[in-house]
């Protein structure tokens, strides 16, 4: 049986959020606070690195992950921890690399467990937006784009 998560709670300029951690890896961001809170070394660090990224200060996460998902899921998200700190790239770029279709990339972007430390919202349709599945939806990725200057790329 698999170690339960255990949570912690941060404040984000969109309200509180839930991390969620186990054996000591990051698994889960979700946008509400969370049943029961717990502090742990790794979910401190967690809160500290989005705290700052939040404020501006940090570009790069450095966390422990452990994203929920099959390997194809895993894949994605490895793709989109490589996209840079306020660049973008479109879900079709990333099927290319992964030689599959901008759907099921689109569907893997959209289960990501772990969004902001895994930035999903810096993938972008072809032709727009595309979704994002965090709450808020796609203003709540206008404005993680806005938030790393990523916002020219939204014109």
């Amino acid at each position: 049986m698999a170690e339960p998560a255990i949570a912690m709670e941060v404040d984000s300029p969109f309200g509180p959020l839930s991390i969620s951690a186990r054996n000591d890896k990051i698994v889960a961001i979700d946008w509400q606070s969370p049943a029961v809170c717990e502090e742990t070394p790794v979910l401190r660090e967690a809160s500290e690195q989005l705290t700052a990224y939040f404020s501006g200060a940090l570009k790069e996460f450095d966390l422990p992950l452990a994203p929920l998902g099959d390997s194809f899921q895993q894949a994605v998200c490895q793709a989109m921890l490589d996209i840079p700190y306020g660049q973008t790239t479109t879900y079709g770029a990333i099927a290319e690399k992964l030689d599959t279709y901008g759907q099921p990339v689109g569907n893997a972007c959209g289960a990501n467990s772990i969004p902001i430390i895994i930035p999903c919202h810096r993938v972008l349709a072809v032709n727009g937006l595309g979704g994002y599945s965090g709450e808020g939806g796609v203003e709540r990725k206008i404005e993680l784009l806005k938030l790393e200057g990523g916002f020219p790329y939204l014109l």
